[in-house]
């Protein structure tokens, strides 16, 4: 049975969908008004994973998430750059969408824009004015916080701590609380007519509209980062539960905010060790665009996609994630693991790893190991796995199990010699290949190790250096062969000075960048 942590209760529920079977999910997107970085994608690479865990567990899941592409930031960045406000949210659209790309985020079903959503938008704030929550004032619509009931109960603020739009509109509200459903434009800012005159949606409206749209009145899942919990997510359920008479999510989840950590300069942000589900520590230390946090495709040309994806799971998705390069280097290191292992599948074997079909569900992967050793521990690290992620989707739990898993295949293949061609046993072969597939099977539902990664590029021509690194695993190979043990050793230590690891195998010695 699956469990999860509702913001909204504040405890670990079991997961019970509120159509049996299938699962609608809403993350909230990005504002498109400059280039995504590494904070914008915790949300999606942990709801897609989410994603495909519930598939995997047999849900039918749509997963969607919004794109906001007109607001005060983008007409200011329009502003400044002089660029048309549509032009921006192009181009910042296709830089995000590129990056989820590269991170293996290719699960979610719909990208609702806001200015495709005006019709619903409009409706559904007139629907509030016609029901008494809502009232227009001078072009603009505010929501009347003093007549929903109950609101405050997902973020639990008093009435004191509420807090709705200033600035200029503040003279033209009821009380500071009631916030904008629709703003009236200004001369020159990008607009759409509305029964209100010419203008713009608010923030919270659009996500209440496109939500319901797409996955109904009432659906399952309402993610997010632990920043939005207010007032965003507040706002959302005081519209959507006014409008419709009934619950607009089932279960909230919000993820903990991606975190600067020692090399505070290179993110602009101080250090902090914050608490899972404190946001105001977490917020003291969160990487924005405001802190000088590097755009996303920067850190790409630094670090593999999978690397990062790896690095967000590493971690409990409510918990936050301590951010630098050099923890994600640390990752990259550790990755190496799983990529020596898939090598030395293929050396044994004569099959790619990349090659394997694993099973797509949960109940497809079920097996019994009888009393093979290593299937019996294969069995009980997925028992382990499954475990971790039933619980509220702990990933962090889940990638431990998988280096405990990669640990015993590598194990297994020693003690056996499977890499020594006059010891290969065929039932040994067939029990390491089995629990490969184990391996492959949950990795899968992680998205991770689904392709062969891009060999990281050496120093200088490519296939230049690749020969010559070639030539002196011969040479060293020659100079053990005669016994010349400190040319051998000569070789091996220059070339680990210079970040060239060498791997002495059975069948031969790799190479590899450290």
């Amino acid at each position: 049975m699956i469990r999860v942590y509702n913001t909204l209760s504040r405890t670990k529920e079991p997961f019970e969908p509120v159509r049996p079977g299938k699962v609608g999910v809403y993350l909230c997107g990005p504002t498109v008004y400059k280039p995504s970085h590494i904070g914008h994608m915790v949300g999606p690479v942990i709801f897609d994973t989410i994603k495909r865990y519930l598939v995997y567990s047999g849900f039918d899941v749509t997963l969607v998430v919004n794109v906001t592409d007109v607001d005060d930031k983008l007409i200011a960045e329009s502003n400044r750059r002089g660029v048309p406000m549509p032009q921006i949210a192009e181009e910042m659209t296709d830089d995000y969408m590129r990056n989820l790309e590269a991170l293996g985020v290719d699960g979610i079903d719909h990208f609702p824009h806001c200015t495709e959503s005006m019709e619903q938008i409009v409706e559904l704030t007139e629907k509030l004015i016609d029901r008494g929550f809502a009232y227009e004032a001078g072009g603009d619509v505010y929501f009347e916080v003093s007549k929903c009931p109950g609101y405050g109960k997902l973020s639990h603020r008093t009435e004191e701590a509420l807090q709705g739009d200033g600035g200029g509109t503040t003279e033209r509200k009821r009380a500071s609380a009631d916030f904008a459903l629709w703003k009236r434009a200004k001369p020159g800012e990008p607009s759409w007519e509305s029964p209100w005159g010419p203008g713009r949606p608010g923030w919270h409206i659009e996500c209440s509209a496109m939500s319901h749209g797409i996955l109904g009145e009432t659906f399952d899942v309402h993610g997010g980062g632990l920043d939005l919990v207010f007032p965003h997510h507040e706002n959302e359920i005081a519209q959507s539960e006014c409008a419709h008479g009934k619950p607009m999510a089932k279960y909230w989840m919000h993820n903990g905010l991606m975190q600067a950590s020692h090399e505070v300069g290179k993110v602009g942000g101080r250090q902090t060790r914050a608490r899972e589900g404190d946001l105001d520590s977490q917020e003291a230390g969160k990487i924005s665009k405001s802190k000088g946090s590097e755009p996303f495709r920067e850190l790409l040309d630094q670090f593999p996609g999978e690397t990062i994806r790896f690095f967000v799971l590493s971690t409990h998705y409510r918990r936050p994630i301590d951010f630098s390069e050099e923890r994600l280097a640390e990752v990259q290191t550790g990755m190496d693991t799983f990529y020596r292992f898939f090598k030395r599948y293929e050396r044994t074997t004569g099959e790619s790893f990349y090659g394997l079909a694993a099973p797509a569900t949960r109940e497809q992967g079920d097996f019994d190991p009888g009393d093979d050793p290593l299937l019996t521990a294969a069995a009980g690290h997925r028992d382990r796995f499954l475990e971790a992620m039933d619980d509220d989707f702990n990933t962090g739990g889940g990638v431990a199990a998988l280096f405990d898993l990669v640990r015993e295949l590598n194990k297994y293949a020693d003690q056996e010699g499977l890499e020594e061609p006059g010891k290969r046993d065929p039932a040994k072969l067939a029990s390491l290949k089995r629990a490969t597939v184990v391996f492959k099977e949950l990795a899968g539902t992680l998205g991770l190790f689904r392709r062969p990664p891009e060999e990281a590029a050496p120093a200088g021509d490519n296939e230049l250096t690749a020969k010559l690194l070639d030539l002196l695993v011969e040479i060293r190979a020659e100079a053990r062969k005669a016994r010349d043990f400190a040319t051998a050793d000569k070789i091996r230590d220059s070339l680990a000075e210079i970040g060239v690891a060498l791997e002495d195998r059975p069948g031969g010695t790799e190479w590899s960048l450290q």
